[in-house]
């Protein structure tokens, strides 16, 4: 394959697509949720995969599984976990059966405010789908995303 070989250029073109559709879908997410709960779009991400956590057999995430989970660095998502921490959101504790294990839990005050967060990212997220849906180029792709049925 060469610089323009046309397999290589659409392939280009529809990653280009896909960029600018998570852009728009994250900017209008992050703006509603700003406006309205004073969240950034990585914190409530944050928040709802720590929520998800439970009592069972690896119901508790370490920090890699999270960092993978809201697609940020380790390093990032621990800078993220202490400012959430410091705002009484989220509480570290040592695990019980490995003293070098650190897990993050919701606490009763993050809980309440991603309860309240979801249906404004949820609404935003509908608009941004629903706006990108007008863009000939990126309607193919809000068509494959609302097809998707992905668990949680």
């Amino acid at each position: 394959m060469t610089a323009t070989d046309p397999a290589l250029t659409a392939l280009a073109q529809g990653w280009c697509a896909l960029s600018a559709l998570h852009g728009r879908i994250e900017a209008h997410i992050e703006r509603a949720l700003q406006a309205q709960h004073d969240l950034s779009v990585r914190e409530y991400s944050l928040l709802d995969v720590l929520s998800r956590q439970h009592a069972g057999e690896g119901g508790h995430l370490q920090m890699k599984q999270v960092a993978d989970a809201v697609v940020l660095s380790q390093s990032a998502t621990t800078r993220l976990v202490s400012r959430l921490e410091d705002r009484g959101l989220l509480e570290r504790y040592l695990c019980p059966t490995d003293r070098r294990g650190i897990y993050t839990n919701v606490t009763e005050a993050g809980l309440r405010l991603l309860e309240e967060a979801r249906p404004t990212n949820d609404a935003a997220l509908r608009e941004a789908l629903d706006d990108a849906a007008k863009i000939p180029e990126l309607a193919p792709l809000v068509r494959v995303v609302e097809s998707l049925n992905v668990p949680a």
